[in-house]
C-alpha cells in the first residue's frame, strides 16, 4: 500500500562529520532525535541517516558522518528548524564539519518507505543550472552480494564522469537501504551518465533483470542554496569535471 505524502516544496540534506570521541552520541541521536522530528507537524518527511566511508558513495559505513534529511512546505518552516531545533543544535555541537543543501523538486519517481517524499507540482519552466540527484534503494538481502559487486563500478564510473561536481553516501541501515546524494553541471550530464555510461546502463539493465530492490526512488532537484564543508572543502568550490 502506498501512503500519499502531501507536496512538499524545499527539501534540506545536511551532513555531518562528528569528532571521533563524540562518535557514541551520533548513534544516540539516531534514537533520540527521532522524537521531535516525529511531533514536528510541519515537516514532512525525514530520515536520520548514515553514511558510507568518507561521505562517498560506499557500501561500508563510515561511523563519523550523518545525515539529516527533511521536506517542507516553505522555506520559512526550514529555516525556523535549522535555527531552532533540538536536532540540528545536536549535530552543530558534536560535529566538526557540515554542509547543508536546500533543494527543490524539479522531477520525482518511486517511493522512499511507501512515501514519495519528493512529490512535485508540474513544472513547466526550462532549469538549465547545476542539478542535484538522489537515487534510494531497498536492495533486497538475497541480492546483496551481487549488488555490491556490481554497484562500485557505477560509482567509478560516475567519478569520471563528466559534468560531475560530487556524489556522497547516505542511508537508513549499512548495507540494505542505500541512497546516494549528486551534483552535476546540469541535466545533460546527468543523461549522458544515466544512459551513455556503459558501466551505470549495464547495472540498470540488471537492476530490472534481477530484480535487486524492493523499492527505489529517483528524484532531480534545483539547488537553491548550499553551504558548509564536506570532507574539508567548502561545498560551493566543487567544480565539474571536463
Amino acid at each position: 500500500m502506498t501512503i500519499e505524502t502531501p507536496i512538499a516544496l524545499i527539501t534540506a540534506l545536511t551532513i555531518t562529520k562528528f569528532r571521533g570521541i563524540t562518535i557514541p552520541f551520533a548513534f544516540m541521536g539516531m534514537a533520540v532525535l527521532r522524537l521531535p522530528l516525529w511531533l514536528n507537524g510541519k515537516c514532512r518527511f525525514w530520515k536520520l541517516m548514515g553514511s558510507g566511508k568518507n561521505a562517498q558513495v560506499d557500501l561500508a559505513p563510515d561511523y563519523k558522518h550523518w545525515a539529516i534529511l527533511t521536506t517542507w512546505d516553505n522555506q520559512q518552516d526550514c529555516d525556523t528548524f535549522y535555527r531552532k531545533s533540538l536536532v540540528i543544535k545536536w549535530f552543530n555541537f558534536f560535529g566538526i564539519e557540515s554542509c547543508t543543501i536546500l533543494l527543490k523538486t524539479l522531477s520525482s519517481h518511486g517511493q522512499w518507505s511507501k512515501k514519495e517524499p519528493f512529490k512535485a507540482k508540474n513544472n513547466t519552466t526550462q532549469y538549465t543550472g547545476r542539478i542535484a540527484v538522489i537515487t534510494r534503494a531497498a536492495i533486497r538481502f538475497n541480492r546483496l552480494k551481487e549488488f555490491k559487486h556490481n554497484v562500485k563500478r557505477a560509482a567509478e564510473a560516475m567519478r569520471i564522469s563528466p559534468g560531475f561536481i560530487l556524489a556522497a553516501g547516505i542511508g537508513e541501515n549499512p548495507f540494505v537501504d542505500q541512497a546516494t546524494f549528486s551534483i552535476w553541471e546540469n541535466a545533460e550530464s546527468v543523461k549522458n551518465y544515466a544512459y551513455k555510461t556503459f558501466d551505470h546502463a549495464d547495472v540498470i539493465k540488471l537492476t530490472r533483470e534481477r530484480e535487486w530492490y524492493k523499492e527505489e526512488l529517483f528524484a532531480r532537484f534545483e539547488i537553491i542554496s548550499s553551504e558548509g564543508h564536506l570532507n574539508g572543502k567548502a561545498i560551493n568550490d566543487y567544480q565539474p569535471l571536463i
